[in-house]
């Protein structure tokens, strides 16, 4: 008798199809990931009516092997931008909102794909999402407990324009974007901030957290008033120029999490003892764990796979695959 567990049938193609790049996942009948293709052709980087053959590049050989293999796609290819635009869904969403918003594209080999939907949380400050959307559907697929969370899960998504979202029973009920990630490099490469600076491949916990202490001090007037500090502190010979680096980016994490921790406030509540969880890149997250634990939360663990869970979630959802294992 064979010990080798058979590998389950080929089910779906997944495309996380964002501005700078596209990754495809190969996909199994019980969502595991088969097979997967990382290719540099975000949406901003091909030429007019690219999409066709940066798809059949990534996808094609996977389509050839398995005729009529449905196809899902979430992120920056359903903007206005994009290979069609899906229109966003307003919150409250959860994922059937989101399959209801799908709309498909015929790609010229003859594949269908089916584009999930961003989510619009509007208002006098409207916010948006394309991706973490679904991210967040996959956060939930992976951890059933989330959607019970008596009042309410939340769910951080580091990055470049990181989010924040108020998840309840399932559906993404409101959610806040910051704009650190883009703010850090700008202010790193095109400001005065960064002529003092020195590269290192080594991170240094010290100034990172030095930087997330003076954000979370209240004494402190905000943002704009003490991000000149990484300059001055260094001109005093209080940070060598191999730290500012990471002063700054403790500096603005902190004060993301101090504004969040004063929406927080509004609601009797604060990040202190709080269960959340984070998704994104590892190194990163584990940036924010200690960030958060400055704030008192020390249980922010890392989603992994939700990009790919959340897929497949909305696919099966939408009938596109009958899963062999229930996702939950």
């Amino acid at each position: 008798m064979s010990d080798v567990t058979p590998k389950h049938a080929a089910a779906l193609v997944a495309l996380d199809w964002g501005t700078t790049a596209l990754r495809a996942y190969l996909l199994g009948d019980d969502g595991a990931v088969l097979d997967s293709r990382a290719s540099p052709a975000g949406i901003m980087k091909l030429p007019a009516g690219g999409f066709d053959q940066a798809f059949d590049e990534t996808c094609g050989a996977w389509l050839a092997s398995h005729p009529g293999l449905p196809v899902i796609a979430a992120g920056m290819v359903g903007s206005a931008q994009g290979w069609v635009e899906a229109p966003y869904v307003e919150t409250p969403a959860d994922a059937s909102a989101l399959v209801k918003g799908i709309v498909e594209v015929t790609a010229a080999n003859g594949a269908t794909v089916h584009i999930v939907p961003g989510v619009l949380q509007a208002g006098a400050m409207p916010n948006v999402m394309r991706g973490e959307e679904t991210q967040i559907v996959g956060a939930l697929a992976g951890d059933a407990a989330l959607e019970h969370e008596p009042h309410g899960a939340l769910i951080g998504l580091p990055g470049t324009h990181a989010k924040w979202a108020f998840v309840f029973e399932g559906r993404i009920e409101r959610f806040y974007t910051f704009m650190t990630g883009e703010t850090f490099g700008a202010l790193r490469d095109h400001t005065i901030l960064g002529r003092t600076m020195r590269a290192t491949a080594q991170q240094d916990p010290d100034a990172f957290i030095r930087g997330v202490d003076t954000a979370k001090d209240a004494g402190h007037a905000g943002m704009l008033a003490t991000i000149f500090s990484t300059r001055t502190l260094g001109l005093t010979g209080q940070l060598a120029p191999e730290q500012q680096s990471d002063y700054l980016s403790g500096l603005l994490i902190g004060h993301e999490l101090r504004g969040l921790n004063e929406v927080l406030a509004r609601e009797q509540s604060n990040l202190a003892g709080r269960t959340l969880r984070l998704i994104g890149n590892e190194a990163l997250c584990e940036r924010y764990r200690v960030a958060l634990e400055r704030f008192g939360c020390d249980d922010a663990k890392t989603v992994a796979d939700a990009t790919e869970r959340g897929l497949f979630r909305i696919a099966a959802q939408a009938g596109l695959v009958r899963a062999a294992v229930r996702v939950n």
